[in-house]
């Protein structure tokens, strides 16, 4: 590193100081630092107990598959606001589900679809915008039921899923929680 500084002459030269790069400087972390392990350590050393934390990434995950596009935002905010979890947490695990909730819902339409037994629909997406611009009001009455047939299946499905999730996640932060050292306060 390179400093300068004015001299104490009358002619005002500027001096070079030269400084060696400090040995302590950190490393970069990754990204799987920064972004996963960096906020959950912040988490944990902020009052938030690992039972309460595993509860939120719990219901994040399955909040996070709920088979409706554009929704699971509002929905982890109304559980985290009546639940009263760490809402940063809670959004930042339903965002990190994104990848998982296209199959998911994809998933969850055909199985309704299955069990519900209604007639003949295409998931394909190409057939489905057709439909759409074909006749909106009948799009809406099939789809809007093959939907309704998806949140049953992921109702039937996000008790186990939250139970499990919960129980994986739990001694993993208990420990993370026992690694930290402790603040003051």
């Amino acid at each position: 590193r390179v400093l300068f500084r004015s001299g104490g002459d009358r002619l005002g030269d500027a001096r070079v100081i030269t400084q060696a790069a400090s040995s302590t400087e950190t490393p970069r972390r990754s990204f799987w630092r920064r972004r996963v392990v960096d906020p959950i350590t912040a988490q944990l050393t902020q009052g938030l107990t690992p039972e309460r934390l595993a509860l939120t990434v719990a219901l994040g995950v399955a909040a996070g598959l709920f088979p409706v596009l554009g929704t699971t935002t509002l929905l982890c905010l109304a559980l985290g606001t009546a639940l009263r979890l760490n809402q940063p947490a809670l959004q930042a695990v339903n965002y990190a589900c994104t990848p998982l909730q296209l199959p998911f819902i994809f998933f969850a339409l055909h199985t309704g679809h299955r069990v519900f037994g209604q007639g003949e629909i295409s998931l394909n997406p190409a057939t489905m915008l057709h439909e759409f611009w074909a006749d909106p009001l009948q799009f809406t009455q099939a789809y809007g039921r093959l939907a309704l047939q998806g949140i049953v299946v992921w109702a039937a499905l996000a008790l186990p899923l939250v139970a499990m999730t919960y129980r994986l996640t739990l001694p993993a932060l208990r420990r993370a929680a026992t690694l930290l050292p402790r603040s003051n306060s």
